[in-house]
């Protein structure tokens, strides 16, 4: 299955459904459903920025996935700024040109420790990734513990 690092704290918004864009200076043609990884560096500015307690960021693991559903082309900072509360991105990323449409996040219930890669990669994991490893109301413990024992 594909999967995109993508840096903390946007991991998070991404999974959370608070970040519905991503801004990327390259274009993609994959649509569908993708892994979305939590690289080890944390923007820490970003954090801040964001009021979000960096050390509760997960890193260096897989936390969830995502549908890319289209690519949006930016052709000017006034259509990059008005889109400010669907991407979050400081005025560091304003010479994004691409957006990534995003919906129908899925927090896995464990996130999987994977080292990432630029661009979008392939992982193993397909197979492995079931809707029982999805987040649910109610945590598995004994799930949990399935996990931490692997690692």
């Amino acid at each position: 299955m594909k999967c995109l690092s993508v840096s903390q704290p946007y991991a998070d918004l991404v999974i959370n459904g608070k970040k519905t864009i991503e801004l990327r200076t390259w274009n993609t043609k994959f649509r569908g459903e993708f892994l979305v990884h939590a690289p080890l560096k944390v923007k820490i500015e970003a954090s801040r920025r964001l009021s979000m307690d960096k050390t509760k960021l997960r890193t260096g693991v897989i936390i969830g996935k995502v549908e890319l559903y289209d690519v949006k082309m930016y052709h000017s900072l006034g259509e990059l700024k008005s889109d400010y509360k669907s991407h979050l991105a400081s005025e560091g990323f304003f010479h994004h040109r691409y957006g990534f449409l995003l919906r129908n996040p899925q927090e896995l219930k464990v996130p999987i420790p994977y080292k990432g890669s630029l661009g979008f990669f392939e992982t193993r994991l397909h197979s492995q990734i079931t809707e029982n490893d999805i987040m649910s109301e109610l945590f598995d413990e004994e799930y949990r513990y399935q996990w931490v024992g692997k690692h």
